[in-house]
């Protein structure tokens, strides 16, 4: 990756510059993500947001997060904006805040799941969803030199507004109601990252008999070995206190994943399925649809199918779930990994919001986590393998790899009908991702085998 401090600003390197993934821009600090690149992106944004109200800047709690946020900073106030940063906070709480303020737009430095040497930037417009194919094409041109060349726009404000986090602390605990929390044994695990900001406060607000795991900022430990990638230490502390339910969120509190009592994995198609069956109980789940992802588990769609309900398939990504709920008017959708979008709740994936949700709405019913489970589908088998391909145009193009696509082809006619093969590259990192799934788990084991062996074989062949 080229730097681009030595070029003015508006007029960046054209080559060799970091594009939108299938959530923002991400990568190695200091490789992929600069400061000169940050500064970059900052301007053109600055550009391409609507011209009126400030730019909210929010981050986790990484080490490299006050560096980018001053480099985007100068960058929007050299196009002349007004910005306003929230320090540590969850993701949804920059896209809350826009709606609530009327503000332009909004920037969260996270990487997500990502370990603590990565970061990334994911850009909301106005409306608090992320931008639009059209707005990154815009920023992507402005970086590479061939769009409209951006002036200076004068200087720009900046004011510290990390009290607005407290608002979206009172809109966590408005979410559910009035329903209450009191004497519910929970185990939270925040990931050292930005759940650390009010994830505690919250439940407890609520009345919940709290255990916390990894709950302060460590820009060093965010992610490593704990939070919802890793669900070991969240599934023993369950056992271990005979919780209730435990919940786990991701470094920038997008997405939840859960434990029931029983040590239990409640992941994304099993809250969507488990919400959506309330909602449906109560006639509040337009046309009885849930969005979901190529992802989600055949199983889960069999199931919500049975039950009369539709379930819609978008590409990953909570952007593509976010376009097809609004354009669909569907009340409920998310993705397996456990991003949850509601539409009552302002169609922001939001991992605290959505376990406040499943908490507060089984403590009401008297039924546990591990009770709502029972009821639950049956998933079918499913192994996702990982395949590092560093070339990039391998990586995407892997279609044009005939070995590989003609083992594809083999392993879904020996499922035939009862199951099915994905494969795709990763938008954030450098990994074709495998997807079998089947009603036999011995044909999953063997085709995902088979299959990542050939891609790992020919696409990364000298």
């Amino acid at each position: 990756m080229a730097e681009l401090a030595s070029h003015p600003v508006g007029h960046p390197l054209r080559s060799g510059v970091a594009g939108f993934g299938t959530d923002g821009i991400r990568g190695r600090v200091g490789a992929q993500l600069s400061p000169a690149l940050a500064m970059q992106v900052g301007f053109w944004c600055g550009q391409v947001l609507p011209p009126s109200g400030p730019v909210l800047i929010g981050m986790d709690s990484r080490c490299s997060g006050p560096m980018l946020v001053a480099a985007l900073t100068a960058g929007l106030t050299a196009a002349g904006r007004e910005v306003w940063t929230l320090g540590v906070c969850p993701t949804p709480a920059i896209p809350g805040a826009i709606r609530r303020l009327g503000a332009a737009g909004g920037l969260m430095v996270s990487a997500s799941h990502n370990p603590p040497h990565d970061n990334g930037i994911k850009v909301f417009g106005a409306s608090g969803a992320k931008l639009s194919r059209g707005q990154q094409q815009a920023i992507e041109a402005g970086l590479q030199g061939v769009g409209p060349a951006g002036g200076f726009g004068g200087n720009g404000v900046v004011h510290d507004r990390q009290e607005l986090l407290a608002d979206y602390q009172r809109a966590l605990v408005a979410s559910v109601l009035g329903r209450r929390l009191d004497g519910c044994s929970i185990v939270l695990d925040l990931c050292w990252g930005a759940a650390t900001a009010c994830g505690e406060a919250v439940f407890r607000a609520l009345g919940a008999k709290l255990t916390v795991l990894h709950g302060q900022p460590d820009g060093e430990r965010i992610n490593v070995g704990c939070g919802s990638t890793h669900l070991e230490p969240l599934r023993r502390a369950v056992l271990e206190q005979g919780a209730s339910m435990g919940f786990a969120f991701d470094g920038d509190a997008d997405r939840m994943l859960a434990v029931d009592g029983r040590g239990r994995v409640v992941d994304g198609d099993q809250i969507l399925y488990l919400w959506g069956t309330s909602l449906l109980a109560e006639g509040q789940l337009p046309a009885n649809r849930i969005v979901a992802t190529v992802m989600s588990n055949l199983g889960f769609e069999r199931a919500w199918q049975a039950k009369g309900g539709v379930l819609e398939r978008t590409a990953v990504g909570d952007q593509y779930v976010h376009q097809a709920m609004e354009q669909m008017g569907a009340g409920l959708g998310g993705e397996q990994s456990g991003h949850i979008l509601s539409a009552r709740h302002g169609m922001s994936g939001d991992g605290l919001l959505t376990a406040l949700q499943v908490a507060t709405l089984l403590h009401r019913s008297g039924q546990s986590l591990a009770g709502w489970m029972d009821s639950s589908f049956q998933p079918y088998p499913q192994i996702l393998v990982n395949v590092t391909v560093p070339d990039r145009q391998r990586r995407q193009q892997w279609q044009q790899c005939e070995p590989l696509r003609l083992a594809v082809d083999a392993a879904e006619a020996a499922m035939d009908g009862c199951g099915r093969v994905l494969v795709r590259a990763s938008g954030t990192e450098p990994l074709l991702r495998v997807m079998v799934e089947a009603d036999d788990q011995k044909l999953v084991d063997h085709w995902a085998s088979q299959l990542a062996r050939e891609a790992e074989l020919h696409l990364n062949a000298a």
